[in-house]
């Protein structure tokens, strides 16, 4: 059963020039995804718009917003075939217990100097 939908998008650009000061990046990135993004090279900051996105969208789907916990939290991970998929950890993995979130499921695009993620919670029974 669904039990919510998040979207966000997030301008390249702004992630351009966060990514020039290392402060965001530590901030709201775990170290996983930091090395990740390190290591897209000239993509770096479509991947963490992308990335920033998912988080975003996380948090709606839950239906807490940003305020319920550090948005390092939220881990956007990589599969082998290069599917993102959600790890998430304190305050983020605690709520979706709590509300019987079982599984998440994360899309993630980027056209025009955008990125966009969706994000769909779901829960059993």
């Amino acid at each position: 059963m669904i039990a919510g939908i998040g979207i966000d998008l997030c301008e390249i650009a702004r992630m351009e020039k966060l990514l020039e000061d290392g402060r965001f990046l530590s901030r709201y990135f775990s170290p996983e995804e930091q090395a990740y993004i390190a290591g897209k090279g000239r993509s770096a900051a479509q991947t963490m718009a992308g990335i920033f996105a998912a988080k975003e969208a996380l948090t709606k789907a839950l239906g807490t917003g940003i305020v319920a916990g550090s948005l390092s939290d939220i881990c956007v991970l990589h599969d082998e075939q290069g599917a993102p998929y959600y790890d998430l950890r304190g305050a983020y993995a605690q709520i979706a217990k709590g509300r019987g979130i079982s599984s998440f499921f994360l899309s993630i695009t980027h056209e025009a100097g955008v990125a966009a993620a969706v994000c769909v919670a779901e829960r059993n029974g």
